[in-house]
């Protein structure tokens, strides 16, 4: 079943369902995150956007979703790193750039209640400002 929040993320020019993109990874591994950490960042109303540009040859998108135990406890981070990863499918396959490395962290209080189209566009949003950097 469909959470209803998730049925507006598509744009109205696209036709495509919400589906996990071939060319997107998840991060997993500790030194990719402090690797992010150190490279751009964009922050908006809802979440921080992490980009590093890889510069190697492997043209996936990889991602990585954390929240602090300042969004609270642990019912209420896993819903926002939910939220994130179903914003970060919806987005990240048509604004992602190839190569790149992208760290969602989720904002207390406001990840996890922010509705989910607003949620999309502070992605795009962030996405946007960082390729401009670039």
């Amino acid at each position: 079943m469909t959470p209803p929040e998730a049925s507006d993320a598509l744009d109205a020019d696209e036709n495509t369902p919400l589906a996990v993109s071939l060319r997107l990874a998840v991060l997993k591994k500790r030194r990719d995150f402090l690797r992010a950490a150190r490279a751009r960042r964009q922050g908006t109303a809802s979440m921080m956007v992490q980009m590093r540009d890889r510069r190697d040859d492997d043209l996936a998108v990889r991602v990585g979703f954390t929240c602090s135990k300042k969004v609270g406890n642990a019912v209420a981070r896993n819903r926002a790193k939910r939220r994130l990863r179903e914003a970060a499918r919806a987005v990240l396959p048509q604004h992602g750039a190839d190569g790149c490395d992208y760290v969602l962290i989720g904002r207390a209080e406001v990840t996890a209640n922010r509705p989910f189209d607003l949620l999309i566009g502070d992605l795009r949003y962030a996405l946007k400002k960082l390729h401009a950097q670039k």
